[in-house]
């Protein structure tokens, strides 16, 4: 357990936090969800000592072990793979490390076998001669081979690093850990895995992420910091988003009975108990849910950017003809005759490995890059808009204001309260339209992207990893834009959930060429032929 006793923190004028007085519990795993920008990283930094508070403490019970995922992915280059991950419980690490000294010794005297049993009686007690074959699990599960562990981390990919120091994170059953966005450069697998762990882990967790789906699969609460304050909520992020709007639709209708009230949240509470699958965070989590009162859910601070794309024209029956398509990039066949009809109102996901392919057949069909050979053909109803996963040239160098910057995008010659109002639903409100384009942030150029592409009326988007950047709060609305627009689109995504609610048709770019299913991303996922049939066409 790790107690938090009225933790402030401030940076300048800046409060990030004040008073906070909260208890983080054994067997649940805590999302901590917050604006960009309000202290979730900072807060992970006080709890573990990081970064101390400007009052108040952070206490956890005697004996008790806290563990950190690392940051710095080079921060243990010239160490083995297996070692690295045994440093994760450093009290182990150091008596292994002593007690092997002592046995190089030519000269072992009395004293050094006295010391040297006293280690193995410690050694024995931290679960010693289990670290490696744990830490060995530990990699295997992540995805790191065997033929790796005893490598120098120096030798590895920066992807297979972030898993190691995953591994170390969650070495020697912790009783506090510490997670900061530890998803990010995850494959699929490592992700299923690690949610797998989680749900089965029994001591505390605090997790920092943006991916939803993640959050929904391990959290048994929210810990929301909003308003300086950190505001615990039972259930996963889904219900505490519901539950948000539903306090914030309770408070507009005031003068609605509260008997009214007490059976939409009943019937909300309900809604989401029911969907609650097998697992022991849901059941825990459904049981708890049972006993939220009126008083419990609270509108939340956030806001969500407006965003809706409005196809100008309807799409036709023929939309999209792609007959054999090929392209080599440094020397590598990225795509190989790739082919395939688009029909009105798909949806469609590319999923896989390999993103590059992926990325390839998205600028071909928006224009941006040539073909070596084959061909696609777009039907005459049809208008595109294209979001590219690199979007640095639209910016650079721009002394463009934001208003400006928009106008060149704007089909018609809009009025500057127009694009100011525009702007305003995109959370650039007032003076923050007269910024510069060039010093942007990365979740900003984004905002602004989807702004162009939602003036341009464009009943077909292609779009290249758009969550990318964004916070919780532009996600889940970009998500729902995507949902309800009423044309089709072609999209790459690391989002699970984001993936899983907008695609009706899955698109997987392999060597041996395309599988292509009508079916939603977790059917696609799911279905054993299908997946055999993937790992054939890799092999």
């Amino acid at each position: 357990m790790i107690t938090v006793t009225n933790v402030s923190l401030r940076f300048g004028d800046r409060k990030l936090f004040e008073d906070v007085n909260i208890k983080f519990t054994p067997g649940n795993c805590y999302g901590l969800i917050g604006a960009n920008g309000a202290g979730k990283s900072t807060f992970l930094k006080v709890l573990s000592g990081e970064v101390e508070a400007q009052t108040g403490n952070v206490s956890m019970n005697p004996g008790e072990r806290l563990t950190v995922l690392k940051q710095n992915h080079f921060e243990y280059e010239e160490h083995e793979v297996l070692k690295t991950v045994i440093m994760g419980h450093a009290r182990l690490y150091e008596v292994m490390q002593e007690k092997d000294a002592i046995y190089m010794k030519e000269d072992f005297s009395d004293e050094d076998g006295m010391r040297a049993a006293e280690l193995e009686g410690e050694f024995a007690e931290l679960n010693g001669w289990e670290a490696e074959s744990e830490a060995a699990i530990l990699l295997k599960g992540l995805g790191i081979e065997e033929n790796l562990h005893d490598k120098k981390m120096a030798e590895l990919t920066g992807s297979e690093k972030v898993k190691v120091l995953l591994a170390q994170a969650l070495f020697g059953k912790p009783d506090v850990l510490l997670l900061d966005e530890p998803t990010n450069h995850l494959d699929l697998k490592a992700i299923q895995w690690l949610e797998e762990f989680l749900i089965n882990f029994e001591n505390t967790v605090i997790v920092v992420s943006h991916d939803r789906h993640f959050l929904n699969k391990v959290c048994t609460h929210i810990a929301d910091l909003d308003f300086s304050k950190i505001q615990i909520y039972v259930g996963n992020y889904d219900f505490w988003y519901e539950s948000s709007q539903l306090a914030t639709k309770m408070a507009q209708n005031e003068n609605k009975k509260k008997e009214e009230k007490i059976k939409e949240l009943q019937a909300f509470i309900a809604r989401f108990s029911a969907n609650a699958s097998k697992s022991k965070q849901a059941t825990s989590r459904k049981k708890l849910l049972d006993k939220i009162t009126l008083d419990d859910i609270r509108p939340s601070s956030r806001k969500y950017p407006y965003i809706h794309f409005t196809p100008e024209r309807e799409i036709g029956n023929d939309l999209l003809r792609v007959e054999g398509l090929t392209k080599t990039i440094d020397g590598v066949k990225v795509l190989d005759n790739v082919s395939f009809i688009m029909n009105k109102d798909d949806k469609i996901a590319l999923v896989g490995s390999n993103e590059i392919a992926n990325s390839t057949l998205l600028k071909i069909l928006s224009g941006e890059m040539e073909p070596d050979s084959g061909s696609f053909r777009w039907g005459v109803t049809t208008s595109q808009s294209y979001f590219p996963k690199d979007n640095a040239k639209f910016f650079e160098n721009s002394d463009l204001n934001l208003v400006d910057w928009l106008r060149q995008f704007s089909p018609q010659d809009e009025t500057e309260t127009f694009l100011r109002g525009f702007l305003g639903r995109m959370l650039f409100s007032g003076e923050e339209v007269k910024k510069k384009a060039s010093v942007l942030s990365g979740g900003e150029k984004v905002r602004c992207m989807l702004s162009k592409m939602m003036l341009s009326g464009s009943n077909v988007l292609l779009l290249d990893d758009p969550t990318n950047h964004l916070d919780l709060e532009s996600i889940t609305a970009l998500n729902n834009g995507l949902i309800n627009f009423k044309g089709s689109i072609v999209f790459t995504s690391h989002d699970h959930q984001f993936i899983q609610t907008i695609a009706n048709r899955v698109i997987e770019i392999t060597p041996k060429g395309l599988v292509d299913k009508q079916v939603t991303y977790d059917e696609y996922l799911e279905d054993e032929a299908v997946q055999k049939q993937v790992k054939e066409m890799y092999a």
